[in-house]
């Protein structure tokens, strides 16, 4: 069978770090996407075709652009005899802690790599997508390519190889994300957090990041609950949200299992069970406002899908 000469993939949105899982855990958030055609040309390379959705322009050079470079990586490392027009509808935002690059980055690696007349798996693809999100932050951190990619929930186990685990998620449960308006570069949000971590505050973590983890595997909301909270990043970039401590506020007394910020943010998410979901997204909104700042509230269910060919 020929392989097609024109591809179109969707990658979802997803929750970095999910509060308590810095750098190392991530969900698909499927209320919002991109989509990526990967248009087959004759020179080798890539390039950067049309860009609609929420921006009208993206670098063409594939460097400074997650989609082409995770696409270029992929075909350099077939050997394709042929290149990729890519072509980008955003409908993730950029520069909200929504994952927004690695959307890009995933969906075009996985709409490229249905161009190959052997295409890869899906977990092989996951390094392409990574370099791709390199344009955005060097290095990459993993847990948004990853919960792009695969979907659901995933731990991602450090080191040179890193080894990705899907973590099941607790029944009866829904997120809610407000994006305010205003953006937050991820390499400022990391710049300012400390090197160092009191040995107090190591312990409390881990403490957290055990109970949310075996909370989710044991299906036990109590568990969950007691560790959904950082106490290690989101203190040092609270500051950077304007309107962050009263959304959170007024989400956590609307019934919400925990809340903190996307990513490096400024989206704030919050985990509730189904019947507190609206509740929960309208007081993350209102949390804002008393703020004075507007913002747009979004829902998925945790098991949202991931990086999939729609045509």
């Amino acid at each position: 069978m020929a392989s097609p000469d024109s591809v179109t993939a969707t990658a979802p949105a997803s929750i970095g770090n999910i509060g308590v899982g810095f750098d190392i855990l991530g969900q698909s958030f499927t209320a919002l996407k991109d989509t990526v055609t990967a248009r087959r040309i004759p020179e080798t390379g890539v390039r950067l075709g049309s860009v609609d959705g929420l921006v009208s322009k993206l670098p063409d050079e594939p460097q400074r652009n997650t989609a082409l470079r995770g696409a270029l990586a992929l075909l350099e490392d077939a050997k394709a005899d042929f290149g990729a027009e890519i072509s980008v509808t955003k409908g993730v935002p950029l520069s909200a802690g929504l994952g927004g690059s690695a959307s890009s980055a995933v969906a075009a690696v996985v709409a490229v790599n249905a161009l190959l007349p052997e295409p890869y798996s899906t977990a092989q693809l996951f390094e392409f997508a990574l370099e791709g999100e390199t344009a955005s932050s060097d290095p990459p951190p993993p847990d948004n390519v990853a919960a792009a990619l695969f979907g659901g929930i995933v731990f991602i186990r450090p080191g040179g190889d890193p080894e990705l685990v899907e973590i099941p998620p607790p029944s009866g449960l829904v997120c809610a994300a407000a994006h305010p308006d205003a953006e937050l570069d991820t390499r400022l949000s990391r710049s300012i957090l400390s090197r160092t971590v009191p040995l107090a505050r190591v312990v409390e973590h881990s403490r957290d990041l055990a109970s949310f983890i075996i909370g989710c595997c044991r299906d036990d909301l109590g568990l969950v609950a007691d560790g959904l909270r950082d106490c290690l990043i989101e203190p040092q970039r609270a500051g950077l949200v304007h309107g962050f401590t009263e959304a959170k506020a007024q989400a956590m007394a609307a019934g919400a299992l925990g809340c903190s910020l996307s990513g490096s943010g400024p989206t704030v998410f919050a985990w509730a069970r189904e019947a507190d979901g609206e509740a929960v997204a309208a007081a993350l909104k209102s949390g804002f406002a008393e703020a004075g700042v507007g913002s747009r509230v979004y829902a998925a269910p945790l098991t949202g899908a991931g990086a999939e060919i729609v045509s």
